[in-house]
């Protein structure tokens, strides 16, 4: 594999790759044995993986510069055809499901690419294929204009990531300046967000009913894969979460406010954790990631081999850069078994914090995929997905002195209570998410009064220091998984439970390693609930579970404090 800079992209040929999927179902429907049924099956699978791969790629260059008019129109041809396959996918889909080799094939492959084989026949239909296409266009629209504001303060051009660095300052009123900008920038794009959330929910619900489901969340929880639990189940977790987990970050913050000095936290201070200054990483990019390059090749055989071949082949973009799409992610290159991680530094603890959860989840894709039969099957749900990504930001702890020195401590300490406080928010978003699709005719003052509801509900705590807008309940706004990956989020807070489970058992056992191997080995083998049983970690749903994760947390807290 070339450097992935030097990759070729290609605007894949649609109508020859159409041609040549048809032609591996022909053979898989004619098989006369399960061999040639299973050779043909992954002869269609290399022709999803040429797609994807280019897509990716072209992915990658567009959300690295939002204004490159060459990956723009790419972006917007792929918007555009990819749903038109949704036909010919089906038809590969229904051949599966259909096959007299399907005991023979299941043996190997596991049943549960069956039965995404089923949901995915179910969800497929030509009435929705213009309205997806409308959304993905919209998508497109939100990030390009997220991604394009920016403001001058105090000498330097910053975007919203920009701007966060300065809500981490020791000085308030250098803090409170750069919120009120933030808020700013925000209440700028207000009514153009407000327009383009409002046709994504419309379109949403469009598609639900096209596909014959009275709500879209019944569609989004089966298109999310969530097929062992229901949104009832999702909304006790939420209410155990408030039970147990919010009581516990209300004592942080108020002893957060005593150990900065304030006598009321507001938003822009809850990123500063110490009156001194937070821990911040010592180093540039560069050196950021040659020393993650040493912390990997320390841990185990397995992650030297997975961080080198990223370093080898360049598979990241850390630098923050005008018009580059916000926040971070991680994507996989399936023709080259090749993940690459996508995010924008900016000289906090934030930047470790990408080295070491989106690091997670490309080791995942990099094991499973050279271990697992078919690439199809690398990921898993994202309740899943996300265990790979934060418990590797705990195991990652031994070695932070490598990236603060004496301030590793405080890291720790930050960090994890940090993971602790965002599950309040995290649910939040859910539940802000389900009240919208609960009434899809509601306003764009519904929305901020929903916002204010359920933040008050789980984070008490939370103030914006007389901010007309986001008092109002326009901070909603600011989550992109609202607007690009609808109900997503709590996926998040059910997976902090899992890598919660995993770290405790590091703690008390100091033998983790080998359960979150086999958890990112399983890859999308098996269900949700069976994923969690073979590799040992307790379900999350269940309030007992979240009784005794707060637990855990704190005397885990008091524990990390003592050290600082």
């Amino acid at each position: 594999m070339e450097k992935f800079k030097d990759l070729q992209y290609t605007r894949p040929d649609l109508k020859k790759l159409k041609k040549e999927y048809l032609t591996a179902i022909k053979k898989f429907r004619s098989a006369q044995t399960a061999e040639e049924a299973e050779s043909s099956m992954l002869e269609w699978s290399e022709v999803g993986k040429k797609i994807a791969t280019q897509c990716t790629i072209a992915e990658v260059r567009h959300t690295g510069n939002m204004k490159d008019e060459f990956y723009d129109n790419e972006m917007k041809f792929i918007n555009t055809a990819m749903p038109k396959l949704m036909p010919v996918m089906k038809k590969g889909t229904t051949a599966l499901i259909k096959s007299r080799f399907r005991p023979e094939l299941e043996a190997r492959y596991g049943k549960q690419m069956f039965k995404d084989a089923e949901i995915q026949e179910k969800l497929m239909k030509l009435s929705i294929i213009v309205p997806t296409i409308k959304e993905n266009n919209l998508t497109t629209e939100y990030s390009k204009l997220a991604a394009g504001c920016s403001v001058e303060f105090m000498g330097e051009k910053c975007n919203f990531y920009g701007l966060l660095k300065h809500m981490q300052s020791t000085d308030r009123a250098e803090r409170k300046a750069a919120f009120e900008e933030w808020a700013k920038l925000y209440e700028g794009i207000a009514p153009k967000l407000d327009e383009i959330y409002g046709k994504l929910v419309a379109l949403r619900c469009k598609i639900a009913k096209k596909l014959g489901f009275k709500k879209y969340t019944d569609y989004v929880y089966l298109a999310h894969g969530r097929y062992d639990y229901d949104a009832k189940a999702v909304a006790e977790f939420r209410e155990a979460v408030c039970k147990y987990i919010t009581p516990l970050c209300d004592t942080l913050y108020k002893e957060q406010a005593e150990r900065i000095g304030v006598e009321k936290l507001f938003w822009y201070d809850e990123s500063l954790i110490f009156p001194e200054g937070n821990a911040d990483p010592q180093g540039t990019p560069d050196e950021l990631v040659a020393k993650a390059q040493e912390m990997y090749s320390e841990l185990s055989p397995e992650t030297k081999e997975f961080f080198d071949f990223m370093v080898q082949h360049e598979l990241f973009d850390f630098v923050t850069r005008e018009n580059k799409l916000l926040g971070g992610y991680c994507t996989f290159l399936p023709e080259y078994k090749a993940p690459f991680i996508f995010s924008n530094f900016n000289g906090t603890s934030a930047d470790i914090d990408v080295l070491t959860h989106e690091a997670g989840h490309a080791f995942e894709a990099f094991y499973a995929s050279r271990r697992l039969p078919m690439t199809d099957l690398v990921y898993s749900t994202s309740e899943i997905n996300e265990i790979h990504s934060m418990s590797m930001e705990h195991f990652a702890y031994p070695y932070m002195e490598k990236f603060f020195g004496e301030n590793a401590n405080k890291y720790r300490y930050s960090h994890f209570c940090e993971a602790l406080k965002t599950i309040p928010y995290l649910v939040s978003v859910d539940e802000f998410q389900h009240r919208v699709f609960e009434n899809p005719s509601s306003t764009p003052a519904d929305w901020r009064r929903y916002w204010k509801e359920t933040e008050q509900k789980y984070m008490p705590w939370r103030s914006y220091d007389g901010n007309e807008f986001l008092e109002g309940g326009g901070f909603w706004m600011q989550k992109q998984h609202i607007f690009l990956y609808p109900f997503y989020y709590v996926d998040y807070a059910l997976a902090q439970m899992g890598a919660f489970a995993l770290y405790r058992k590091q703690t008390e056992t100091g033998d983790a390693w080998n359960d979150y191997i086999k958890l990112c080995s399983m890859g999308g083998m098996y269900g949700y609930f069976e994923t969690l049983e073979r590799a040992g970690i307790p379900c999350p749903l269940k309030e007992e579970t979240v009784k005794a994760t707060a637990e855990f947390a704190e005397k885990q807290i008091a524990e990390l404090k003592a050290k600082i």
